[in-house]
Parts: C-alpha cells; sequence; structure tokens
C-alpha cells in the first residue's frame, strides 16, 4: 500500500516537473531567433499540426556544433524540444549531436521504453510524449533538422529543407 502512494506520488511529481519544463521552454525558448552568420539554416516542417522549425547551425572548426539556434513557430512540445536541444547541443562534437540525437529519438520511438540515459539530462521529461504518437513528430522536428544538416556536411552557406510526414 505504501509503495503504490509513493509510486503514485512520484508519478504526479514527474508529471508536474514535465509540465513545469514544456511550459517554461515553450513561453521562453532558449536560442531562438534567426542566425544570420550560420554555416547551415534547415527548415522542417510538419504539415499535419502546423509546426514550422528552422535550426541555425555555426559550426567549429571541426565540424562540431559551435552554436545551435532556431527559429519559427509550433506547438508547446515543439518549441521545448527545440529549446532544449539547442541547449543540450552547443559546443558538441559532431560525433556527440549524432549520438544525442539518436537516443532522443530512440527515447520516443523504441517499442520498449529503454532505460534512462543520463547524457539526455532535461531531454528525458519529454519521454512522456511517446504515450502519443502524433505528438512525437512535434517533439522531433527539430532533431530531423538537425539530422539533416549534420548529414550534409560541406553544405556551409546552405539552406535545406525537409517536410516531416
Amino acid at each position: 500500500m505504501f509503495f503504490e502512494k509513493f509510486r503514485s506520488f512520484l508519478h504526479v511529481e514527474f508529471e508536474e516537473l514535465y509540465q513545469e519544463v514544456i511550459l517554461d521552454h515553450s513561453r521562453r525558448p532558449r536560442n531562438f531567433g534567426e542566425m544570420p552568420d550560420a554555416d547551415v539554416h534547415v527548415h522542417a516542417n510538419n504539415p499535419m499540426c502546423g509546426d514550422d522549425v528552422t535550426v541555425h547551425l555555426k559550426l567549429d572548426a571541426d565540424g562540431g556544433l559551435d552554436s545551435v539556434h532556431f527559429s519559427g513557430n509550433g506547438c508547446s512540445i515543439c518549441m521545448a524540444s527545440a529549446s532544449m536541444m539547442t541547449q543540450k547541443l552547443k559546443k558538441k562534437s559532431r560525433a556527440e549531436s549524432m549520438e544525442l540525437m539518436h537516443k532522443f529519438h530512440e527515447m520516443l520511438t523504441a517499442e520498449q521504453e529503454p532505460a534512462s540515459d543520463t547524457r539526455l539530462g532535461d531531454l528525458q521529461l519529454l519521454k512522456g510524449v511517446r504515450k502519443f504518437p502524433l505528438r512525437v513528430k512535434c517533439a522531433t522536428l527539430a532533431w530531423h533538422a538537425l539530422q539533416e544538416a549534420l548529414d550534409k556536411p560541406g553544405q556551409h552557406g546552405a539552406t535545406l529543407s525537409i517536410e516531416d510526414e
């Protein structure tokens, strides 16, 4: 009985933290805005719900992410995920960025819920989105744009566009 109440309490606490973080990042997104001197701009949209995001990357000499910004508009999950992504990936190498991207995608899409991965940090708060398949696209849109940018090294100054269906 005690453990059931404790588990219920933890679930409520997690849900409240999830809502608080999502709302904070969607209302006050970090690294939001155009980056005119970016090396790569990738525009992505999800026509199913109207999310529309552009990811701007400034690369370092080794091809790592010196700076990551995003612009656009979308639902609170899309905006929060993009905001949290930019914070997590700033100053990361290309390999680290790709690994985090794959871990994040796996967290939301794997058939079996994967074990917690501390490397994801606060991004783990978005794992509840996996229960709502249509919302997974919202949470991963900016990440798909990032992947497009990282898959196309040497696209300096390029503006790429993807449509996530």
